[in-house]
């Protein structure tokens, strides 16, 4: 990958994760950069050295995570990229080379006080599970995987109408198709959790 060509990757996920109409696998990673911005930029040699030191595939996982693990993606800079990418990127494999054992972590222990019923019950305001995401008791990839699993998006979407909700429901849709997983044996995990085997 080009220095340019990483550069407008990070403007082509930047859309994706912060504009709804924008999806960065519908369009293939293009973006409206020209090469005269790119060069007008003072932090491209940051760009030159991150195309030098990851593979194609490195460079999107980088900055996948580092727009995931923001609360909300739009205030995401270039600067603080640069400065913590690196801790952030480093956090974000480790949760997703481990995800099996961190589902279960945290599921267990979400499910240790809560019935699912309760855990998913957005009648009364923020479910618990969202709550349980916002206090970083649980990750973006477990509520991804509970999406997957019971669809809570649509069910949210339809009764949560606030500011927060909306960060997450978009962060929910966007992450979904970058976390390449098999559902079936999280589902397994979890069925096994809340009838107790």
């Amino acid at each position: 990958m080009t220095p340019f060509d990483c550069y407008k990757t990070y403007l082509a996920l930047k859309n994706h994760f912060t504009k709804e109409k924008y999806d960065y696998h519908k369009y293939c990673g293009k973006s409206r950069a020209s090469l005269q911005s790119f060069y007008n930029r003072k932090d491209r040699f940051w760009f030159e050295k991150l195309s030098r030191n990851k593979t194609d595939k490195e460079i999107v996982d980088f900055f996948v995570s580092n727009f995931v693990s923001k609360d909300n993606p739009d205030t995401l800079w270039i600067g603080e990229i640069i400065r913590s990418g690196d801790k952030t990127y480093s956090e974000w494999k480790k949760r997703t080379q481990s995800l099996t054992y961190l589902f279960k972590e945290e599921t267990e222990k979400l499910f240790k006080d809560h019935t699912l019923d309760d855990a998913f019950d957005c009648s009364k305001g923020h479910p618990i599970v969202l709550k349980s995401f916002l206090n970083g008791e649980i990750s973006i990839e477990t509520l991804v995987i509970y999406n997957r699993i019971f669809e809570i998006g649509k069910q949210f979407d339809k009764k949560l109408n606030d500011p927060v909700w909306t960060l997450v429901s978009l962060k929910l849709r966007k992450y979904n198709d970058f976390l390449n997983i098999n559902i079936f044996p999280y589902r397994k995990n979890l069925k096994s959790i809340l009838l107790g085997d």
